[in-house]
């Protein structure tokens, strides 16, 4: 559980971080229980779970009262509001195989997709794209907008099992936009929020039109970025599951409700832009759903995380998961802000504001106060902090306490503020009135001017878009190493998730602060939110290439084709980019993949010392013998398309020993060698040193060997293992982690 930290932005993060604190109380008494068997069909799966409860409560009337939902499509599961005591009695039957409590998740364009270069004139297979069905997990969808339209769409895919239906302020759905539902099993209304699949917060609108929009002419956000909307398949349908509730947050029981929907519904890519919370892969709901996605041909891919860039802070972490840092793209919104004595500097925002007149009267948040006991808080324009008559027709500089100043100036009267902060740079806020970040170099210059003349003045202009070196990994991008497992390199990959310009919802203000009267069809958010979509439609169009992989094989396929990024200019290296940044065209023609079923998820768990009970619940079975299954070779005991070795002393080399096995998936007759990278300190070996492919051999094993010396200060060095050929480049990062340093 989570707490809302104040300095999250609203529009950075504040739709990214939706807690449960005020629902402990009531939140605490649902549980989710998983049973041996595979559900059969709804109604005797639904009887099985009365008949249990009904044992646990003594009569059938109150087993009907504390049974909450059964998950009878994918796996065998219930939700049910029991006390502790009856958890306990519940997990000692033996048909149950796990019991866990619900818990609440937090919610983790124009440009973006021709920066990774997936443009409009890209190869596509668009007989195959408009069978395409992605499926979201998220605050519901705007079925209006124009990015959902459905002009020259055929009906739904034969294979869609899904529905639709009319809503309280819900339209309905199209052939575009082919299925919505919502969960909420606590069915308890929620005050900021309408019960249906209806998007009042923006965020679901958003990444949705980023994974699968259609093609919106002249999108902008009043004239800034403009251009056409669209996203990475644009004949693909779209299936909204909406989970995330304004109050409350994302439900683990909610959220494999919507797994087991969507499973079922025939979606082929799940995107879920959806905080994971620590815990093992066999009880954390999007672990879990993900996994049972995974069985039946669908890959998941998740948001990394907001929490950076603090080490271990990567979320959705399991390795049936595709989990996507946030970058930047090559453009950045800037205001400039003259002073009254000339001179100019520039902050980083959202400001959409013409100034109506040349300047405005200047004051420090510190010289506004109500009194001398309120200065200590008016320095950072805090509420009922500062004098009304001292605020109003000015532009106030504030310290960043909180955010929301703009709606607090406005409040009072004032013009505008100027925010002093050296975080939250690389994001833009967007103000609700004249407003923009400054760091605390530039902030220091603003402070010296005020006290230098007793008539300050200033003016913000109105944001403007300045060209930048890029891709940088956001500051809040959640970083490594995996708190899961030493044994795997998180996040995976990494896309554009800084100032993403997609479809908004209309039921919602820009900044959702109270006064703000700026409404728009489109606007800009920034997270791991919005780059998880990027990936999520890269795998969708590489699957429109691919109809037949695994959800491994195109994991591994964007994976091994993203373009590298470096150590050099990123301290944390890999754990800050995973793999690189995604090339959706190039993953569509990897040349080698690396892929894998259930039970080498399987085998990996057992390496990594899951009890037999716990990863049989994953599978709906009996306790998992992990010694009765083949052995698991290496350092890792899983066929990744990236390898970690984590040192096991800070006195004597560790080695570490990888087996892989990849699969050709060019042309048949085909030789790839291999060209190492390795840090200094590290030796790096591989055998073979070519792999050769024919017609009646299409995989291939190697090993690699990795020794690393005891490392003093860095936590990471990355090195690499790359498979070429005359057509193609299959690169592997390998990273070597210092546990000792972090």
């Amino acid at each position: 559980m989570s707490r809302k930290n104040p300095l999250q932005s609203p529009r950075l993060l504040l739709y990214l971080v939706f807690t449960a604190s005020a629902l402990c109380a009531n939140g605490n008494d649902f549980y989710i229980v998983f049973l041996k068997d595979q559900p059969t069909n709804h109604i005797l799966t639904h009887e099985t779970h009365l008949n249990l409860l009904s044992s646990l409560k003594g009569s059938e009337n109150d087993a009907t009262k504390s049974l909450v939902y059964s998950y009878t499509k994918s796996f065998n599961a219930f939700a049910a509001k029991l006390s502790q005591d009856e958890a306990t009695k519940l997990s000692n039957m033996e048909e149950v195989v796990s019991i866990f409590p619900n818990r609440y998740h937090k919610l983790d364009t124009t440009k973006s997709w021709e920066f990774i270069g997936l443009k409009l004139t890209s190869k596509r297979n668009l007989e195959i794209e408009s069978n395409i069905i992605v499926g979201l997990l998220d605050t519901g969808i705007t079925p209006e907008s124009e990015s959902f339209k459905d002009e020259g769409f055929g009906p739904p895919p034969a294979k869609w099992k899904g529905s639709c239906a009319h809503f309280a302020n819900f339209s309905g759905c199209n052939n575009k936009l082919i299925g919505a539902k919502y969960f909420k099993l606590d069915k308890q209304p929620d005050p900021n929020d309408i019960l249906s699949p209806i998007d009042v917060d923006g965020h679901g609108t958003h990444t949705s039109s980023t994974l699968a929009g259609a093609l919106v002419p002249n999108a902008n956000l009043y004239g800034l970025a403009e251009g056409t909307a669209r996203g990475a398949v644009p004949s693909a349908r779209v299936a909204m599951y909406k989970v995330c509730w304004a109050t409350t947050g994302c439900a683990d029981m909610d959220i494999l409700a919507a797994f087991d929907a969507a499973i079922s519904d025939g979606v082929d890519v799940i995107s879920i832009s959806i905080g994971g919370l620590s815990g093992s892969y066999t009880s954390d709901s999007i672990a879990v759903g993900a996994f049972h996605a995974m069985r039946k041909g669908i890959l998941t891919v998740a948001s990394a995380g907001n929490d950076g860039p603090g080490h271990g802070s990567v979320a959705n972490h399991a390795p049936w998961i595709l989990t996507v840092a946030a970058n930047g793209i090559d453009r950045q919104l800037r205001s400039k802000v003259v002073l009254g004595n000339g001179a100019i500097v520039s902050g980083i925002g959202v400001s959409l504001f013409d100034p109506k007149q040349n300047l405005y009267p200047l004051a420090n948040g510190i010289d506004v106060a109500k009194n001398s006991d309120s200065k200590d808080s008016s320095r950072y324009c805090l509420e009922n902090s500062m004098d009304p008559k001292k605020v109003k027709g000015k532009l106030v500089y504030c310290k960043l306490g909180s955010w929301g100043s703009d709606s607090v100036i406005k409040g009072l009267g004032g013009v505008g503020t100027l925010i002093e902060s050296d975080s939250f740079l690389d994001a833009a806020q967007i103000f609700m009135t004249p407003g923009t970040m400054i760091n605390s170099t530039t902030g220091k210059k603003i402070s010296d001017y005020i006290h230098s003349t007793k008539t300050p003045s200033a003016v913000i202009h109105k944001s403007e878009e300045i060209k930048i070196a890029a891709p940088l990994v956001a500051s809040f991008s959640s970083r490594g190493p995996n708190p899961g497992s030493h044994h795997l390199l998180k996040p995976d990959i990494t896309a554009p998730g800084i100032d993403i310009l997609a479809s908004y919802t209309p039921l919602k203000s820009l900044t959702g602060l109270k006064g703000d009267t700026q409404y728009s069809k489109f606007t800009f958010m920034s997270g791991t939110s919005m780059a998880c979509p990027h990936v999520g439609g890269a795998a969708a169009y590489v699957k429109s290439f691919r109809p037949n992989w695994s959800p491994a094989a195109i994991k591994s396929a964007l994976m091994t084709t993203a373009t590298p990024m470096s150590s050099k200019v990123e301290k944390d290296a890999e754990f800050a980019y995973g793999s690189g940044q995604v090339n959706p065209t190039k993953a569509i023609n990897p040349g080698l993949i690396y892929d894998m079923d259930d039970m080498s998820y399987i085998q990996f768990l057992c390496h990594e010392g899951y009890n037999g009970s716990l990863i049989g619940s994953l599978i709906n079975q009996s306790p998992i013998n992990c010694s009765s299954l083949l052995p698991s070779n290496g350092e890792d005991a899983i066929n990744y398309p990236t390898m970690q070795l984590a040192l096991k002393s800070d006195q004597e080399p560790t080695v570490g020993v990888f087996r892989r096995r990849v699969t050709n998936v060019g042309p048949a007759e085909s030789v790839f060698n291999a060209t190492i990278k390795a840090p200094v300190g590290v030796e790096i070996s591989v055998k073979p040193m070519s792999l050769v492919f024919s017609k009646g051999n299409r995989m291939r094993s190697f090993r690699v060997v990795v020794k690393a010396k005891p490392m003093k200060s860095a936590v990471i060095l990355s090195g690499s293992l790359i498979w070429r050929s005359s057509k193609y480049s299959v690169r592997s990062p390998i990273a070597i982690y210092n546990p000792w340093a972090d």
